[in-house]
């Protein structure tokens, strides 16, 4: 028995089976272990999520060892990795391929099982989440068979495990298509925010990626502008002193030192953040792709993110501005805005409609519920979709009508694991009980 606790520290359990198996069919072996003892098992990664989707109850399963690229074909692009295999050790080993994936968020920390099954995206009004780049996976089912999917079979399963929640089986291989190693021309720098939202939809359609960072309480942002270029036109990189001032220096450790202040004192929140939208000046540099989409986050914190209609995208801001600025609240953190087409994953929080994804974030040891409530209600106006490894507060009825495949999805379920093999408190909340009765009552994350 152990003890099992994410990155944050918010989500935690106690007296739980550990185990880690080295193949597909130790996986099913310690599940239809499991099952007979009408045990729930729960696979778990890096445990960079937030809400409460990994966490275990009885049984959890450490995927650390299926960590390998298995196959790679340079001609298609398609490459196998092992479930456990974390996004920065998978960047690491398609570049000595001369691969890449086409878009990724800005943490690697996470496996690319994790990654894919809550909806992790990155930024790009023509590219969808990591999960759009699944062409085929390898899953252990509640009945301990091992069963792949793709395209051509199984692809309702297909289809719905890209974004699977852990809810349909537990992910061991799987296949992504990678496109040629490439680089990203990036342009940084300040702009005042209201010049930020008048050329939003201008900004989101000139440059390949494109998101921005608004500082709370002032009046300005800081904007990321990225053009994707052939591996062939060369780097043209950063003096290393200059990264370590900017990334490591600023952005991580005096960030650090201005969030410990803030808890000290709020009141000093306002000006110390007049200061750090004054601090990252321009620059511009061409690196490998995803050094350039990736950033090292050494300020735990805790995180809620909500994706709203592209169409909407500037009133949203405008009102959540809005609002935020009137509560009284001292913020320390930027809120985070990126914008992602729309896909055809059933659970994706992109699924049929393009989108602006708005983050927000606390201190790890922070209390989130004032905050990150009053921001959900002012976009609620606008039916937004939670990120599923992030902190909210929805529920199956709720979350049944912004999502036009919903039942689709639970009725998948609920063929798959009737027992609810792979249940756990959040998904009897999220997608509606499943399986052996009196599970604890769900609680809300937010």
């Amino acid at each position: 028995m152990g003890t099992w606790t994410n990155w944050a520290g918010n989500q935690s359990a106690e007296a739980v089976r550990m185990e880690q198996p080295r193949a597909a069919d130790d996986l099913a072996a310690i599940v239809g272990a499991a099952a007979a003892r009408r045990q729930r098992v729960k696979a778990v990664g890096s445990g960079h999520s937030f809400s409460g989707v990994a966490r275990p109850e009885e049984v959890v399963v450490d995927l650390s060892n299926l960590d390998d690229l298995l196959s790679a074909d340079r001609d298609t692009g398609v490459v196998v990795v092992g479930a456990g295999t974390s996004l920065h050790r998978l960047n690491d080993l398609l570049a000595g391929l001369g691969l890449a994936l086409t878009n990724l968020g800005d943490i690697d920390a996470q496996t690319i099982a994790g990654a894919i099954s809550t909806g992790t995206h990155g930024t790009g009004e023509r590219f969808g989440g990591i999960a759009t780049q699944v062409v085929g996976l390898e899953m252990v089912m509640a009945d301990s068979t091992i069963l792949w999917c793709s395209p051509s079979e199984r692809r309702e399963i297909w289809s719905a495990a890209r974004v699977g929640l852990g809810a349909l089986g537990i992910i061991t291989k799987v296949a992504l298509r990678t496109v040629p190693l490439f680089t990203l021309r990036a342009e940084e720098g300040p702009m005042p925010l209201d010049e930020l939202l008048n050329r939003f939809e201008e900004l989101a359609t000139t440059f390949d990626h494109f998101e921005a960072f608004w500082f709370p309480h002032t009046g300005s942002a800081q904007v990321k502008r990225n053009t994707r270029l052939p591996l062939a036109e060369g780097l043209d990189l950063l003096p290393a002193w200059k990264e370590w001032v900017d990334d490591e220096l600023l952005a991580n450790r005096v960030f650090g030192w201005t969030v410990q202040l803030g808890q000290r004192r709020p009141s000093w929140i306002r000006p110390l953040n007049r200061v750090a939208a004054r601090a990252l000046g321009p620059r511009s540099f061409t690196d490998l792709s995803y050094k350039v989409f990736t950033s090292p986050r050494r300020v735990r914190f805790k995180e809620m993110e909500l994706a709203v209609p592209r169409a909407a995208a500037t009133e949203a801001i405008r009102a959540v501005v809005g609002a935020v600025e009137a509560s009284g609240l001292n913020i320390a953190f930027p809120v985070e805005l990126r914008v992602a087409a729309a896909d055809d994953v059933p659970l994706s929080t992109a699924s049929g409609r393009d989108s602006v994804y708005l983050a927000f974030h606390v201190p790890a040891s922070q209390d989130h519920l004032p905050y990150f409530r009053l921001v959900a209600r002012v976009l609620d106006d606008y039916g937004y979709r939670p990120h599923w490894g992030k902190l909210h507060d929805l529920d199956a009825e709720l979350l049944r009508t912004r999502y036009p495949r919903f039942d689709e999805f639970v009725g998948l379920r609920q063929a798959l694991d009737p027992d609810g093999v792979f249940a756990n408190r959040y998904l009897d909340r999220v997608l509606g009980p499943c399986g052996y009765p009196e599970p604890p009552p769900p609680p809300a994350d937010t």
